[in-house]
């Protein structure tokens, strides 16, 4: 789960990491009351929206002219539709602004913590090149991101940090603040069950100041049930209504550009479902877990998600039937096909237990599915007929 930059900076700062002084605005004279609260001076104004690159995109802007310019620059940017390279050409529409206290700044870095796979183990990573994007940082100078790798077992060490801090080539007169904002963000890191936090950047200042100017929280939904508190931030607005609705019947849903539907059991079978429809020259609309304890009428409101898509010219089945049973996952198909009058072509492969009961199911259905016996005769068939 993603939330926004202030509402990071808020859990952040119940850990000790500094932050700049804002609050959040809904409306322009929210915006003006706040830039009055703040001393009248200069102020930032940020759109608040789940997507990175708002600088380049018009949704960053200084209001040097106190509060009547903060007021203006959030009349401009409440509403309206921020494209950044993240949200796609079809962009985000910017209902909340973050006023923040102007900083002297000196320089800017990049800090970030995530789950090392390949190490079993929490990484920090940090950068001197702060205030870009880190993605391209990494491919054009990866020897410019330095890391830690943590024992979970011990937690993150003050020689750690101050390695970290020294590797980024930070002055000596910020290392002790440094430090204890790098400790403090691994503590929330831990104890908020993140899967990810990210300050990008992370500014020293002319008065001796350490501070998180920018923050990037997403949280496991696994971990979720105890953290009730950051459940409840959780932003409707900024995610694919497929994917919302997927989430109320446990289903594991990501919206993608192709034309054909793919349903599936297990995310290990979802990815090489997607490889081997694009092998066949195909592209997936979707990544659709069911799970492998789905029932007839989750396999029934699955199919409902895939067809509320309008891009979908074709699905394709791909179940191994093992918890869920073949006979069950064809009730759920027949009964929807039916319930939705689908009309695009649905391309079956299954295996497992109950298979030759599913298959004889869909044959006396007299409605018009498609058989495969392999995952590769079933991704030749349906990038076949969603061409057609």
């Amino acid at each position: 789960m993603k939330i926004h930059e202030y509402q990071g900076k808020a859990i952040l700062a119940k850990y000790g990491v500094a932050v700049p002084r804002g609050e959040v605005a809904f409306t322009p004279d929210e915006a003006r009351a706040i830039a009055e609260r703040l001393g009248g001076g200069v102020v930032v104004v940020k759109a608040q929206i789940h997507a990175g690159g708002r600088g380049k995109g018009g949704g960053v802007k200084v209001a040097k002219g106190g509060p009547a310019e903060a007021r203006q620059l959030a009349e401009t940017m409440l509403g309206m539709t921020l494209v950044t390279h993240q949200t796609g050409p079809e962009g985000r529409v910017v209902k909340r602004v973050l006023v923040e206290e102007g900083l002297q700044m000196k320089k800017e870095y990049y800090l970030g913590v995530v789950l090392d796979r390949a190490s079993g183990c929490p990484v920090m990573m940090a950068s001197s090149e702060g205030g870009v994007e880190i993605e391209k940082v990494a491919h054009d100078t990866p020897d410019l991101i330095k890391k830690v790798f943590i024992d979970p077992a011990v937690g993150l060490q003050a020689f750690q940090a101050r390695q970290l801090a020294f590797a980024i080539g930070l002055e000596p007169e910020y290392l002790g603040k440094a430090v204890k904002l790098m400790l403090a963000i691994y503590d929330a890191y831990i104890k908020t069950d993140a899967s990810m936090v990210e300050i990008n950047p992370l500014v020293t200042t002319a008065d001796g100041n350490v501070l998180a100017l920018d923050a990037k929280l997403g949280f496991d939904d696994n971990a979720l049930f105890r953290h009730a508190d950051i459940k409840d931030l959780r932003d409707l607005g900024e995610e694919d209504p497929l994917e919302i609705e997927a989430s109320k019947f446990s289903l594991n849903y990501i919206k993608l550009d192709g034309n054909i539907g793919c349903m599936v059991n297990g995310a290990g079978l979802a990815m090489a479902t997607m490889d081997i429809i694009k092998l066949a020259g195909g592209e997936p609309a979707n990544f659709l877990d069911v799970g492998g304890g789905a029932n007839a009428e989750q396999i029934r409101n699955a199919f409902k998600i895939l067809m509320s898509d309008s891009a979908v010219q074709a699905v394709l089945i791909n179940i191994f039937g093992g918890i869920l049973r073949c006979d069950v996952l064809a009730e759920g198909v027949i009964a929807a096909v039916k319930e939705l009058g689908v009309r695009v072509p649905v391309v079956i492969r299954m295996e497992g237990t109950n298979v030759e009961k599913g298959k004889q199911m869909l044959r006396e259905s007299g409605l018009n599915f498609t058989t495969a016996d392999t995952m590769g005769e079933a991704a030749t068939t349906v990038v076949a007929l969603a061409g057609k």
